[in-house]
């Protein structure tokens, strides 16, 4: 995970979005509360209609006020109201403050990867060159060098979507948002795609809110989860907190077909370091994913130091915890 800042980048305080006349229920989304620190990576998973969508769109400011009208609550950016935004500020806000990345490519098939990549740069006023230098160092970034001079048409469906990821990061965004950004894509290049999202990340360290309705998707991404349902959040933890225990019985569907090793690290499961003589001398870190060292524990006949990063015993595992955990949490499922 991110080393995440105390000081929230983005907050959201009882944000309520009123439905149209007609709609099968009163409000988008009711009583919206959740902050996002800088560098981290917060997704919102629900289903169709949940409210997801809305919600980023509304702190984007792309939502119609005549279709979705905001009737409570705050959204601070950097401490900055952006509710009491008018269009055209919030215009300018996007360009410069906001990058955003969408399950449509939208890019412009008349021009090249290099020329999508700098357009928003030029549309922000930055010179022809510079504009160009920048996006020649978004290409390099994304992996796309040597198809600078490709139009869309000539790429494939993860390299179009990588030539939208590097016209959003162009600008610097303070804020990075995803909405379904992979979901186009088959399963292999999808899989390609979240290795090369949490690659980026962890050379930009960008503060990001992403949407999507995958749960699995959000437990390989994110720091901390949102789960809606009907316009309200039922759930927001870390993975590891909402797959052990989940809050309402909507969550616990969700995590019900999770195999929890192949989610959750050491440091979930560890227990309190009672007698380092007695341990083993197999030693696992705490931010190992169970799967990748349950082979190695489960040859061990006492409990397992978990060490943090500088060495140092925090806490110890037992192969039975292990079996437990990666048995027991199944069986209980069935």
């Amino acid at each position: 995970m991110n080393e995440i800042s105390d000081t929230p980048v983005l907050e959201i305080k009882g944000l309520s979005v009123l439905l149209p006349d007609g709609a099968d229920r009163e409000f988008a989304i009711e009583e919206v509360s959740f902050s996002i620190g800088r560098s981290e990576i917060v997704c919102i998973v629900g289903e169709s209609g949940s409210g997801k969508s809305v919600t980023a769109f509304t702190v984007m400011g792309l939502i119609p006020k005549k279709d979705l009208v905001p009737v409570a609550g705050e959204i601070l950016l950097h401490g900055e109201d952006l509710l009491s935004k008018s269009d055209r500020q919030m215009r300018r806000l996007r360009g410069k403050k906001m990058g955003m990345v969408f399950q449509s490519f939208a890019l412009l098939p008349h021009k090249t990867v290099l020329e999508n990549i700098a357009f928003p740069l030029q549309i922000k006023g930055v010179e022809d060159q510079e504009s160009i230098n920048k996006a020649m160092d978004m290409v390099k970034l994304v992996g796309l060098d040597g198809r600078e001079n490709y139009f869309p048409r000539e790429l494939s469906g993860g390299q179009q979507q990588r030539v939208g990821i590097a016209r959003s990061l162009a600008v610097e965004p303070d804020i990075w948002f995803l909405d379904e950004p992979f979901s186009a894509l088959d399963p292999l290049i999808r899989k390609e795609m979240q290795d090369e999202f949490l690659r980026l990340q962890g050379v930009l360290k960008k503060t990001i809110m992403f949407i999507t309705h995958d749960f699995d998707e959000a437990l390989r991404l994110a720091d901390r989860i949102a789960i809606m349902k009907d316009g309200i959040i039922e759930q927001l933890d870390t993975p590891a907190k909402i797959v052990l225990n989940p809050a309402t019985e909507y969550v616990r569907k969700f995590t019900e077909e999770v195999p929890r090793e192949k989610v959750l690290k050491i440091e979930a499961v560890m227990d309190p370091v009672d007698d380092v003589k007695d341990l083993s001398d197999l030693k696992v870190s705490k931010n190992e994913i169970i799967e990748n060292v349950a082979e190695k524990i489960l040859t061990q006949e006492k409990s397992v130091a978990v060490i943090d990063e500088n060495n140092k015993i925090v806490g110890t595992v037992h192969p039975s915890k292990i079996i437990h955990t990666v048995f027991g949490g199944r069986k209980n499922r069935e």
